[in-house]
């Protein structure tokens, strides 16, 4: 249909510059959150540079909402551009998205399918890990019986979490930094038994195959 292809040439020429706000964005969150040391200018730099790229994705979003004609389907069908909209740290995200829509237009891909789910679930998980731990360390630092108290500390937990291993040495103690706990427990869990099961699963692939080879090269002899 025509919207549908008013929308895509859209998305295409969009593409590079939406990637470069998101990370711009994180750029910008990143030192908000870490440079306690910087002045007064610079925080305003970075603020400006956040809320331009939210606009950014914004404006992206309501244009291509307008060029389609089925709004509810295309609402259903970029659920991620919502949640990035009204959780900006998760920007960055936009880059999977990004990527896989780079290897669709491939004709050979690089990488086997197992090996694209991997590529793009490890990316998210980094992603999604490095955003949170920059989260709840904004939210932790300085909190009351805050057992997160640095950089690192976030990190550790972040992984501890994604990875369910729980050890409990640290935890954050805010409204905020529980939050987004659960919001990585709740995506984490999939993630990495995504990336986990479809690595089992090409193993075995893997294994079957040489088999059947050994099998075929052995049936083939005198």
């Amino acid at each position: 249909m025509d919207d549908d292809d008013a929308v895509r040439r859209w998305e295409h020429r969009g593409q590079l510059p939406l990637i470069t706000a998101s990370l711009l964005y994180l750029a910008a969150y990143t030192l908000t959150v870490l440079d306690q040391d910087a002045s007064p200018a610079w925080r305003l730099a970075w603020s400006m540079t956040m809320f331009v790229t939210w606009a950014l994705f914004a404006a992206d979003y309501l244009v291509r909402l307008a060029l389609s004609r089925r709004r509810w389907t295309f609402v259903r069908g970029h659920w991620l551009d919502v949640i990035v909209l009204v959780l900006p740290a998760l920007r960055p995200l936009a880059l999977v998205r990004y990527l896989y829509r780079r290897r669709r237009r491939r004709r050979s891909p690089l990488l086997s399918l197992e090996g694209q789910v991997m590529a793009y679930s490890g990316l998210t998980a980094l992603l999604l890990g490095f955003v949170g731990a920059l989260s709840v360390y904004r939210a932790e630092r300085g909190a009351r019986e805050a057992t997160i108290e640095n950089f690192g500390d976030a990190l550790w937990w972040v992984c501890v979490t994604l990875s369910t291993t729980g050890y409990g040495d640290v935890a954050p103690v805010t409204f905020h930094g529980r939050l987004v706990g659960v919001l990585l427990m709740s995506v984490g869990v999939g993630l990495i038994g995504a990336v986990v099961g479809v690595f089992s699963s090409w193993l075995v692939q893997s294994f079957r195959r040489r088999e059947e080879d050994d099998a075929g090269g052995g049936g083939g002899g005198p």
